[in-house]
């Protein structure tokens, strides 16, 4: 077996300092996050608004899910050992994964209680409902502006942004509801607006969902086709024939390759210069870095005749005469 493993990874100095940015930024967005949930939350009670009790709802689960991001952030750094081969990576595919169940359970809360609130009506407070969703639109554009940066290839930032986009959003349905709320009395606004959001919350979760599902299921990454690897593996001259090629995500930029290839090489020099091919054009073509490929030589047995003394059948042969001597001799 020859087996390769190529890490495309940054330095690790880079990578320690990257880390560090991203768990400041999610510190800042928690605690901006945490003050403003008690003040929509109190405004909320007071005013009667189901549409601020619902934002408020979805922040503190944006909270919590940013505090799951932390601690998945801090053991993803934990190098591999013991039992932990691959490390602490898919922790926080993890907490992508409850991030975007954590959207669907908000989503049908607050379906719920809008179908409450439209059966059994309540007077609502417009003007402290306008304040509040004015100042929460200010504090999701200000941590819109302080994850954006940090998303590329980290799902977890992912779906701490898209919770972030969701609130966003919510704010500024708040808004609009209270304005009609506040000039015209319209207290079903703040019911439909509850309806949008909540719908807007579930379809932004599923592609969160979907992806880390993915991963988890061994999937294939979707840009990788492995019917595509194959092929182009056996196009190599030398390669017969291609099995067990299996493909898989470890993270969202951690890609893994393996398989078992049948080759016609007759030394171990034309095995090695034929694996630095097929691993250069792997890693080119398909951008794949983490690799591992097990070459076998196609052999003709009739190459390499095997002598007769080795056989079995004259072995055996041989040793039934010597048995019979000894009646001859008599």
């Amino acid at each position: 077996m020859v087996s390769l493993q190529l890490c495309g990874c940054a330095d690790d100095s880079v990578k320690v300092f990257n880390n560090q940015q991203k768990a400041k930024t999610l510190w800042v967005t928690v605690g901006l996050l945490a003050v403003f949930f008690v003040a929509e939350w109190s405004v909320g009670l007071w005013s009667q608004s189901l549409s601020l009790q619902a934002d408020a709802g979805h922040i503190l689960s944006d909270i919590a899910a940013l505090a799951i991001s932390l601690i998945a952030s801090f053991l993803a750094q934990k190098p591999a050992k013991k039992k932990a081969t691959f490390g602490h990576q898919r922790i926080e595919v993890l907490a992508a994964l409850l991030n975007g169940l954590g959207l669907l359970a908000i989503a049908t809360f607050v379906t719920w209680e809008a179908i409450q609130r439209w059966q059994h009506p309540a007077t609502i407070l417009g003007l402290p409902m306008l304040g509040i969703a004015v100042l929460g639109l200010i504090v999701n554009l200000l941590n819109i502006t302080l994850l954006h940066p940090h998303i590329h290839n980290d799902l977890n930032l992912r779906g701490a942004l898209l919770h972030v986009i969701a609130d966003t959003a919510s704010s500024v349905g708040v808004i609009i509801a209270a304005l009609a709320v506040h000039l015209w009395d319209w207290w079903w606004a703040d019911v439909a607006i509850s309806l949008v959001v909540a719908t807007f919350t579930g379809l932004s979760a599923l592609p969160l969902v979907q992806e880390s599902l993915k991963i988890f299921l061994e999937y294939a990454p979707d840009a990788i086709n492995p019917v595509e690897v194959e092929i182009s593996l056996k196009s190599f001259p030398g390669v017969v024939q291609v099995e067990k090629l299996h493909i898989w995500t470890i993270s969202l930029n951690k890609v893994m390759l393996c398989a078992n290839l049948t080759v016609e090489s007759a030394t171990i020099q034309e095995r090695d210069r034929l694996l630095n091919k097929l691993e250069a054009h792997i890693r080119k073509t398909f951008n794949i870095a983490e690799i591992t490929l097990q070459l076998t030589s196609c052999r003709n047995p009739s190459v390499l005749p095997i002598h007769p003394l080795f056989k079995q059948d004259l072995a055996f042969m041989l040793s039934a005469n010597k048995m019979n001597l000894p009646l001859e001799h008599s």
